[in-house]
């Protein structure tokens, strides 16, 4: 009889980052073994109450508003102890972190997991993280908090990638390629202004820029790029689907990422795996990522001179471009989503 597994993340597919990645992937491919069922908050009212993702039971708990996050500490840990589950998995450190410490008196026979994911939320983490029977980091900088914090039993275990997906396309020359959310914290607009100084260094390099994602500033950053006159080499394509992504990816040559804060950072590993030679900075757990000059480039955030000088040596080097796209690729073929569940596997198997 199987072992019954609940992975809880606040959000999930349509809402979808690196986070809730970990919780639908490691689902996924752990279904043969496991009994698994993710629990998550509803969020909007056009969502199905029961769900399946890629055969895997989804359960939406709440009224099906953009408040739904804030009540899911308190719905979760209810929907778990109809399901009298013998392993409880939380997928970050905030509302899921928060609902598997209910869990504790909702399921108080069924052992806890905990999956930190972000450095950018403090409220309740360090007593969040006290609670689960075992705690995982995906990047450096978290391990190193939840140790400062009196869990020096915490396990590294990073994202994955789904390999599988990213095509084998050519690449389009010059072309330079953004991922993510259209947020302060992701630095586009250092990003926009490197590109402006590349494009008078390089006049004939013909390069294009790919800003791919939604958020707040998408506005403002396209009147930037209009102000410095960029609007033929600067796309904003907008949100696009998985597939989709993975081509955006995969016809690039070069990923840049200039984010102010990042946890890990999936979308550098993403960048690596469809060979873009790939510039990131020295936060977070990007260095985990990218070895400097050895799978990648690191620049100082907010350093608008170290990011134009990167990406021109880099357009300008073909022999370096394609020595860093060549290893960061081997770098992250590591990170497949079915080694990554396999480690999860092993630190379930721990507890029964």
């Amino acid at each position: 009889m199987k072992q019954k597994l609940v992975i809880l993340t606040a959000f999930a597919t349509p809402l979808r980052s690196g986070a809730e990645a970990c919780a639908e992937e490691v689902a996924s491919a752990l279904s043969s073994e496991y009994e698994c069922t993710i629990i998550t908050a509803k969020m909007r009212k056009s969502l199905p109450r029961h769900d399946t993702y890629k055969g895997v039971p989804v359960i939406r708990v709440g009224l099906g508003c953009r408040f739904d996050h804030w009540l899911y500490p308190f719905l979760a840990p209810i929907a778990s102890r109809k399901i009298h589950p013998n392993i409880i998995h939380g997928v970050l450190e905030t509302f899921a972190g928060l609902a598997l410490y209910f869990c504790k008196f909702s399921c108080p026979r069924a052992k806890r997991v905990l999956t930190m994911q972000t450095t950018n939320r403090k409220f309740l983490k360090k007593f969040i993280i006290k609670s689960p029977d075992v705690l995982t980091a995906i990047s450096t900088p978290l391990v190193e908090f939840a140790k400062k914090n009196g869990r020096g039993d915490v396990i590294h275990i990073s994202n994955g990638i789904p390999l599988n997906l990213i095509p084998n396309i050519e690449k389009v020359s010059g072309r330079i390629v953004f991922v993510g959310r259209i947020e302060k914290m992701k630095g586009i607009d250092t990003l926009i202004n490197a590109i402006s100084i590349v494009s008078k260094s390089l006049p004939d390099r013909g390069i294009s820029c790919h800003i791919v994602g939604g958020g707040s500033q998408s506005k403002s950053l396209e009147e930037l790029s209009e102000s410095l006159e960029l609007s033929d080499i600067v796309k904003f394509v907008g949100f696009k689907k998985l597939p989709d992504v993975y081509t955006e990816f995969a016809e690039a040559e070069i990923f840049c990422g200039l984010s102010r804060s990042e946890a890990l950072g999936n979308v550098f590993l993403e960048a690596q795996a469809a060979g873009c030679a790939v510039i990131g900075t020295h936060v977070g757990g990007i260095p985990d990522i990218i070895d400097d000059l050895e799978t990648g480039m690191l620049v100082e955030p907010d350093d608008t001179e170290a990011a134009s000088n990167a990406l021109i040596k880099l357009l300008s080097d073909n022999e370096l471009s394609n020595r860093l796209s060549k290893s960061g690729k081997e770098h992250a073929d590591k990170f497949d989503w079915s080694v990554i569940a396999d480690t999860y596997n092993n630190v379930y198997k721990n507890l029964i």
